[in-house]
């Protein structure tokens, strides 16, 4: 599995992803959501490099101008809740694009061990498509790649893009060990080398759904 850490390059990625992380400015969330979209756009450009492209001519009010345009037929997925403002950041660029929602979370057994359930999937027909996969965090991998499996009940995607705004480099090593398929890119935006004993990670930026829509019960 190819993957893609846009971290490694120096961008104006990092100075929205440094608001997010920022205790203080994390504090209004109409900005935090803000930032989540804006990394999304700057995503959304990179992977769109990837698709398949033909030449269309564009009328102008002066002549004809030839146009790549891409061809692939986009479907974008994310994982409830925390995914909707990543969601919506790759839907204000591909607005024509499909859309997919997958709920999965963390059921405690304990303080610390925890089995991830799936309860809801809404998709169009995938065979085919493009499919972009969205979650804010990729922690343990674990979630990411039970709605990858779910959504696959849907059709089969030609190719898949798996995004997460921070990883931690234990959840890449799971997602390259579980799922092998040779059509999916895992793309980051960071990547964080600890991952602590509640499966948080190290520095992270804390609950992204919570910091986007408030503390849940």
């Amino acid at each position: 599995m190819k993957v893609y850490d846009l971290s490694v390059h120096n961008s104006v990625l990092h100075q929205y992803m440094k608001e997010l992380r920022s205790v203080e400015i994390q504090k209004d969330a109409m900005r935090f959501r803000c930032n989540i979209g804006r990394i999304a756009h700057i995503m959304a450009y990179e992977i769109s490099k990837q698709f398949a492209y033909q030449v269309e001519d564009v009328i102008t009010p002066l002549g004809v101008a030839p146009t790549p345009i891409a061809t692939d037929r986009i479907v974008l997925g994310t994982i409830l809740r925390a995914g909707l403002p990543f969601h919506q950041g790759f839907l204000d660029v591909f607005d024509h694009a499909e859309n997919a929602f997958v709920s999965a979370y963390r059921k405690y057994l304990d303080d610390v061990n925890f089995d991830i359930h799936i309860e809801y999937i809404a998709s169009p027909d995938l065979n085919g498509k493009t499919l972009i996969l969205s979650d804010p965090m990729l922690a343990t991998g674990g979630s990411m790649e039970l709605a990858y499996k779910a959504l696959l009940t849907k059709g089969a995607p030609a190719h898949t893009h798996l995004v997460a705004l921070i990883a931690s480099r234990q959840a890449i090593d799971y997602i390259q060990s579980h799922i092998t398929d040779d059509n999916v890119t895992l793309w980051v935006a960071a990547v964080d080398d600890v991952l602590n004993e509640h499966s948080y990670i190290v520095p992270g930026l804390g609950d992204a759904g919570d910091l986007a829509f408030g503390e849940k019960l």
